[in-house]
């Protein structure tokens, strides 16, 4: 198990658009790994590779059903909305309420580099918008509709 740095907000790899990943090199696949294990030692449910400093198109993303490798992720389709906390790795012990689309639909490449598409709702859509959004440069504080709050969790209420 090995564990990256996770950049916090303020940091100026956060703000950078990220380049395509060509093809999956062993270095990229120790990068999916170390990626898996630091989202979930963070207890987090989605991780952008510029989150542990590497500007490449890649996320992974684990709701509770089982990891999903993304690389040069795309959203092709969306509809209706949601609106709920979000959180993230690169600003702990905090939350927003962000407004996303309930439905998307995504083509990406998985770990073997074998082309997918998938479609999400409800904690997978936003999971899925959330870290393309990193991987745009762009962090969830940029569409918080109020104040960040303090982040409340299941197993403290």
């Amino acid at each position: 198990m090995a564990l990256r740095n996770i950049r916090q907000m303020g940091d100026e790899m956060l703000k950078k658009k990220c380049r395509e990943v060509k093809e999956m090199t062993p270095k990229m696949k120790q990068l999916v790994d170390d990626m898996l294990d630091t989202m979930y030692d963070g207890n987090g449910v989605g991780l952008a590779a510029p989150q542990v400093g590497i500007l490449r198109r890649l996320a992974v993303v684990d709701i509770g059903d089982g990891p999903i490798v993304m690389i040069n992720p795309r959203i092709v389709a969306s509809r209706g909305e949601q609106t709920g906390d979000e959180g993230c790795l690169s600003l702990p012990g905090k939350a927003g309420v962000v407004t996303r689309p309930y439905y998307v639909k995504i083509e990406a490449w998985d770990e073997d580099m074998e082309w997918y598409e998938m479609e999400a709702e409800d904690l997978l859509a936003r999971a899925f918008c959330h870290e393309i959004d990193h991987l745009d440069g762009h962090m969830y504080v940029e569409k918080i509709e109020g104040p960040l709050h303090d982040a409340v969790y299941e197993d403290e209420e």
